[in-house]
C-alpha cells in the first residue's frame, strides 16, 4: 500500500488515542479493514478530526508496514450519509457488523459497494429492516460463509414460495410440514428465503422471519459476545 496513494475510505470505529491522536478503523475496497492512528487530528490547530466521521465518504493515503498504519492525508470525496434516529443506530449496527466479521487486510470491493449502497438507503428509504437484511446477506456471503437460500440443502431442489422449512445454519433449507409459530421459529416460508436470496421488499411476515432467521445466523458465526449496536437500540435489527 503507496503512502500517497488515495483510496476511497469510511471509518467505521474510532477512539481516543494518547493526548490529541484518534485510533481508527478505516474500510476500504483495496485493502479491506484495517487500523490506523490518525496524528494530532484532536489539536487546535487541526481541523480533521470532524473529518474523520463515520458515514462520511473519504480519500485517504496512509503509510507503514505494520498491523497498524499512519494517516497520511484524508479528503472528502463527498457529502456525508444524514443518518437519523433509528437509521443512526442501524448504520452503528453495519460497522459493527464489519468490524466483528471482517479480517483485516483483507480486500471485499464488491462489499465495499454494498456498504455504499446500505448507507444511501438507510439515509432515504423508511424500509430500514430490508436494508439490514439485504446487506447482513451480501456480507456473509462475501466474507466466505455458507449461506445458502434458494435450493434445498438435501436434494438441491428449488425452494418453492408455498412451501414451509426448517433452516439448519452451515447447511440450509430443509422442507418440512410443520406450521412457523412461536414454537417453531426455525422454520420459514419460502417465499422469505427467496425475497431475502433476490433482494425483493419483504412483506411483514416475510421481515418478522428474516429478522429471526439472520439473528440466528449472526450469532453462530459471531458467537457469544454480543453486538453493542443492538444493546443501543433494541430496533427493527
Amino acid at each position: 500500500m503507496s503512502a500517497l496513494e488515495l483510496q476511497p475510505c469510511f471509518v467505521i470505529h474510532r477512539r481516543n488515542y494518547r493526548n490529541s491522536s484518534l485510533l481508527l478503523e478505516l474500510f476500504t475496497p483495496q485493502d479491506g479493514r484495517f487500523a490506523a492512528i490518525a496524528k494530532g487530528v484532536k489539536s487546535g490547530r487541526s481541523s480533521r478530526s470532524a473529518l474523520l466521521q463515520p458515514f462520511r465518504p473519504l480519500l485517504v493515503g496512509v503509510s507503514g508496514r505494520g498491523e497498524i498504519k499512519t494517516l497520511r492525508q484524508a479528503e472528502a470525496e463527498g457529502n456525508v450519509y444524514t443518518l437519523a434516529r433509528k437509521a443512526l443506530y442501524c448504520g452503528f449496527y453495519l460497522n459493527e457488523l464489519l468490524m466483528r466479521l471482517l479480517e483485516r487486510n483483507d480486500p471485499h470491493p464488491t462489499l465495499f459497494l454494498h456498504y455504499i449502497n446500505a448507507l444511501q438507503a438507510l439515509s432515504e428509504s423508511p424500509s430500514l429492516e430490508d436494508t439490514l437484511r439485504s446487506f447482513e446477506v451480501s456480507l456473509l456471503r462475501e466474507t466466505g460463509y455458507e449461506l445458502l437460500l434458494d435450493h434445498e440443502a438435501e436434494n438441491g431442489e428449488a425452494v418453492q414460495p408455498d412451501g414451509l422449512y426448517d433452516y439448519h445454519i452451515e447447511q440450509g433449507p430443509i422442507r418440512t410440514v410443520v406450521k412457523a409459530d412461536a414454537e417453531n421459529h426455525n422454520v420459514i416460508h419460502g417465499s422469505t428465503l427467496i425475497s431475502l436470496q433476490q433482494g425483493l421488499q419483504l412483506t411483514s411476515q416475510a421481515r418478522r422471519e428474516a429478522r429471526g432467521l439472520m439473528r440466528r445466523i449472526l450469532a453462530f458465526y459471531l458467537g457469544d459476545k454480543p453486538l453493542k449496536s443492538r444493546e443501543l437500540f433494541r430496533g427493527p435489527n
